[in-house]
């Protein structure tokens, strides 16, 4: 069992910044790719980034690439999103998610555990 808790979410204005982190339980963290998706109030749910267990590889979604960076810190057993020139359309609940034992995947099937949630806010 794995239990993850964002923290981070907030109001900013567009073109601002914000640092989502995640806080996961147990002693197998760095067994687990991790992974951040969002849901925008009458959307579904996307994918926004993931990290492979190592920290080695991530992959993004085209709608943030070149502005969020993710990182991870297995001592820490914390997963980060550095959200950067943020736009309104980027508005939406932030969730962390694990996956056992692959690679970086967009796929949220593929997650075995999610947090909570936390709400960003970009005003335009």
């Amino acid at each position: 069992q794995v239990q993850l808790v964002e923290s981070g979410g907030g109001l900013v204005q567009a073109g601002g910044s914000l640092r989502l982190s995640c806080a996961a339980s147990g002693r197998a963290f760095s067994f687990y790719t991790m992974g951040w998706f969002r849901q925008a109030p009458g959307k579904e749910r996307e994918f926004v980034a993931a990290i492979s267990r190592t920290g080695g590889s991530s992959l993004y979604a085209d709608s943030v690439k070149g502005r969020f960076t993710i990182s991870r810190d297995n001592a820490k057993k914390t997963v980060y999103l550095q959200m950067n020139t943020l736009k309104p359309e980027d508005t939406a609940v932030y969730y962390c998610a694990a996956a056992y034992d692959t690679i970086p995947t967009q796929h949220g099937p593929e997650y075995d555990y999610w947090g909570q949630g936390t709400q960003v806010t970009v005003s335009s």
